[in-house]
């Protein structure tokens, strides 16, 4: 099963519109069990749609971290006795441990190929049926280039501002 995305030109600002295109294809070609997978991506569009292009990638499931943490656009029924409103009891240690342990594996494998997400939020979090954690949307992410300077490298644009890291509220 797979995800469709278009990705639409905003005509507000369209230079941002077709670097977010580009940055999904930051991860196309890798394959990791914790990273959503590009399948392919095409930029042929009828003229009469209003697209940059379309991505095709793993079908990660509806649920995200965020549903789970916030209890917000479940399918389940609500639950009175529930800790989210989602029908379900709050996340155990050992759930809350292997949602943490497969984003962190996700992202040095992604550290490892020199990407950065630059917008890592629980909305972008995506958790299969088998309860694995998948990292997705990288429509802020950034290929970094080797570098040979030797101190740390700050990149401030895109991601969301409440879930910035405080060294980019500066």
């Amino acid at each position: 099963t797979v995800a469709v995305k278009q990705v639409k030109k905003c005509s507000k600002n369209r230079l941002a519109s077709r670097q977010s295109f580009w940055a999904e294809l930051n991860v196309a070609r890798l394959h990791h069990d914790n990273v959503v997978r590009v399948v392919a991506a095409s930029t042929c569009a009828p003229a009469s749609q209003d697209s940059l292009g379309t991505i095709i990638m793993e079908y990660a499931g509806r649920t995200t971290l965020h549903h789970v943490i916030y209890g917000t656009g479940c399918l389940q029924g609500k639950g009175e006795d529930d800790a989210g409103g989602c029908g379900r009891e709050s996340l155990s240690i050992a759930e809350s441990l292997g949602y943490c342990s497969d984003i962190v594996t996700g992202l040095a494998f992604l550290h490892s190929q020199c990407i950065v997400h630059l917008d890592l939020k629980p909305a972008n979090v995506f958790i299969t049926e088998q309860g694995v954690c998948k990292i997705g949307d990288f429509g802020c992410s950034q290929k970094l280039e080797d570098s040979v300077s030797p101190g740390p490298q700050l990149y401030q644009q895109g991601g969301t501002y409440t879930h910035r890291a405080p060294e980019l509220l500066k």
